[in-house]
């Protein structure tokens, strides 16, 4: 019996796609943090929002923890990717434990950035999302009530600050480029003279990787986002690739989640992965189109990434 041709597919992978440097160098300390110490290394919260990390972290003696009291004393802990209130360290070394920080060095530089504009005596704002680990972080970075968080334009338009004159602005480094735009924009319209970043604190890796999303959007029927839903730089792909034109966005976490009779009829279908999916699921994801389809891959990247950040200098002997 003569084999059925597979129906034909152009797949448009998007580069720059997955892991950035903040989270190479968040995944490489709880590595080399095992290595040096042995299992268990405690890690406070997710190191990166992707459960494929976590899980092959865990299997090598990773033991992921709400907060540090769960810590086996003697034993270090490791601070996620995101960053972490002032509280945290500081409850640590009241707890005399050795804790090593994995904060991404671009949020360490919005960290920097809230304390400096409040030394100086301005009421900071934050543009990001309630509840995000990242937010939770550099808010409590201040004391209780010292950042106001908006998350839309409205919120802009109704923020009601305490001294006009007196007013700066941070953001989340894991935002959409055009939404963040939208609300600068807003507050700049209220607030002429409000302080901002010297550079734009959405970080490249998150911009790079939005960009690529728009050069792909248009030309396909379905784009698949690799990520977790509680990504916020994964959700924001999605959210992209739609407003950019492409009729079908989705997230998936892996190949397993692919239901292959609903792509039926497709002739296009881009595929990316947000700064914490490791390479492996998206060639999971080309492997499991490539049994179906007739496919030609084309990868179409919009810049090259070359950045690399220093490890902690604990982890470095």
């Amino acid at each position: 019996m003569k084999q059925m041709a597979k129906p034909a597919l152009t797949l448009y992978l998007a580069a720059p796609r997955g892991f950035c440097a903040g989270v190479d160098r968040a995944i490489q300390i709880v590595e080399r943090a095992l290595a040096k110490y042995g299992a268990p290394v405690f890690v406070r919260h997710e190191i990166v929002h992707n459960r494929h990390v976590v899980q092959s972290l865990e299997a090598r003696g990773a033991i992921f923890i709400d907060e540090i009291d769960q810590v086996t004393p003697g034993r270090p802990v490791v601070f996620s990717a995101h960053g972490v209130p002032k509280s945290v360290p500081e409850a640590a070394q009241d707890q005399g434990l050795f804790y090593i920080d994995a904060t991404c060095p671009l949020v360490s530089k919005v960290h920097i950035e809230a304390q400096r504009h409040h030394a100086q005596g301005s009421e900071v704002v934050l543009i990001g999302h309630a509840g995000h680990p990242e937010v939770i972080g550099t808010m409590g970075q201040l004391p209780a009530g010292a950042v106001s968080l908006l998350e839309t334009a409205d919120d802009a338009d109704k923020f009601q600050p305490r001294d006009a004159t007196r007013l700066a602005y941070i953001t989340q480094t894991t935002l959409s480029v055009d939404d963040t735009a939208e609300i600068i924009a807003a507050l700049r319209r209220r607030f002429p003279d409000i302080a901002g970043p010297p550079r734009e604190d959405i970080c490249y890796a998150t911009s790079n990787r939005q960009t690529a999303v728009k050069a792909i959007a248009a030309k396909c029927d379905v784009l698949l986002v690799l990520g977790a839903p509680n990504s916020s730089n994964s959700m924001r792909l999605v959210e992209v690739a739609m407003r950019a034109g492409c009729p079908r966005p989705l997230l998936v976490q892996n190949a397993a989640e692919l239901d292959m009779a609903s792509f039926q009829g497709i002739r296009s279908l881009g595929v990316t992965a947000g700064a914490s999916a490791p390479e492996i699921l998206v060639q999971e994801v080309l492997d499991a189109f490539e049994l179906h389809y007739d496919t030609q891959i084309e990868e179409v990247a919009v810049t090259r990434e070359d950045i690399e950040f220093k490890l902690p200098r604990a982890l470095l002997d």
